[in-house]
């Protein structure tokens, strides 16, 4: 936008509106062409109309200019430390995005014709293998492109020679049309970038965003904005950075402790039994909740965590649970686990959770033998108790 701006405020008045005028010339093109003859390669019948104009009527608009004549020699880039620190954010920045608007790609010509089965592993080796042929000869990354997608598959294209043939007239132009591209305005390519930038918005989509949820209309629009007031790598790794931060968010909701009653008839020295259930994610948030609720209740000698519906453990949620394990058990309360799902096993056992407990034996698969254990656990804690 401050560049848009500043451009604005540089232009020549009133020359600039010959520019203007073939801007508007190709995206009017474009527009009608794809409303009423979607079949028609608008872009190019745009280019080439002004590009006509221009040069028979001599109208100075500045050209693309020079260009090479054929292709360079594959050659292997200098790589170093330094290069690779600079370029990686950016490298993956691109990727994601080159990845994602393939999928996308794929996505849609798979909707819009009945050609097979879509094999996404296939589409991003391709695109991976086409990036790096592309940057042995100094090209640019390769990716799939929506609109260009849509018109060929608009056009008739069933299978994969229609890319092959779309490499060959581009080939084609490098070796056989450079001087004649070279006299294309770069008037008529702006009005290209600018009508498919557009159809790169569709108000349907961003309709549906802001129809969902407000995290979700939230990333979009810091996205949105950040990539036209600044920059497109900055705005990706931003809205990864805020998406990020509403899924933890909403992980944290999630998740949650609550205290349960014991089943069937309630014996003597039940109320000091204390069954706490941890669904969701286990984390750090989620162990500090157990020590609150068991800090609530006064006269508690046992508590028995039920883990069969934790989803998702992570390093740290395990630690901090081995902790609570271990500061209960310094405070005189009993500590039983049960339900510990068999994906969580070795992590819990590496960062010694389980140790943590005063017996081996209190670990358990289902919830009544704990139960049975907790209520002879109390019974002898009445015993001792006895004069």
């Amino acid at each position: 936008m401050v560049a848009a701006a500043q451009a604005f405020g540089a232009a020549t008045w009133p020359s600039t509106f010959l520019t203007l005028g073939a801007v508007v010339t190709v995206a009017a093109i474009m527009v009608a062409t794809g409303r009423w003859l979607p079949q028609v390669p608008g872009s190019f019948l745009g280019i080439v109309l002004v590009t006509v104009i221009a040069v028979v009527a001599a109208v100075p608009l500045e050209t693309i200019g020079a260009l090479p004549d054929g292709l360079t020699a594959p050659t292997l880039p200098a790589v170093n430390l330094d290069i690779l620190q600079t370029l990686a954010g950016p490298a993956l920045a691109v990727a994601a995005l080159a990845a994602i608007e393939s999928l996308l790609s794929g996505r849609v010509a798979h909707s819009m014709s009945e050609v097979g089965p879509f094999d996404a592993d296939r589409e991003l080796v391709g695109q991976g293998l086409a990036s790096v042929a592309s940057g042995l000869f100094g090209g640019m990354p390769a990716t799939a492109a929506i609109a260009r997608t849509a018109v060929n598959v608009r056009s008739g294209a069933r299978t994969r020679v229609s890319a092959v043939v779309h490499a060959l007239a581009l080939l084609a132009v490098v070796y056989l049309a450079s001087r004649v591209v070279s006299q294309v305005p770069l008037a008529a390519l702006s009005g290209v970038l600018m009508v498919t930038a557009a159809r790169m918005i569709s108000v349907r989509v961003v309709r549906t965003m802001f129809a969902t949820t407000r995290s979700d209309a939230l990333v979009f629009t810091i996205t949105a904005l950040i990539t036209v007031s600044f920059d497109l790598v900055v705005a990706i790794l931003i809205g990864l950075a805020v998406a990020a931060f509403f899924v933890l968010r909403g992980l944290s909701r999630a998740s949650g402790v609550h205290r349960e009653t014991i089943a069937g008839k309630v014996r003597p020295g039940d109320e000091r039994i204390a069954v706490f259930r941890i669904d969701g994610a286990l984390f750090f948030g989620a162990v500090e909740r157990i020590m609150e609720r068991v800090g609530e209740h006064e006269g508690i000698d046992v508590v028995i965590l039920r883990l069969s519906q934790l989803h998702l453990v992570d390093a740290t949620g395990a630690h901090s649970l081995a902790a609570v394990v271990s500061e209960l058990e310094k405070r005189g309360v009993t500590v039983l686990i049960k339900g510990v799902r068999p994906e969580h096993l070795n992590l819990m056992r590496r960062l010694q959770v389980f140790s943590a407990l005063r017996h081996r034996s209190h670990l358990f698969d289902d919830l009544e033998p704990a139960v049975e254990h907790a209520r002879s656990h109390i019974q002898r804690i009445d015993a001792a108790a006895r004069p």
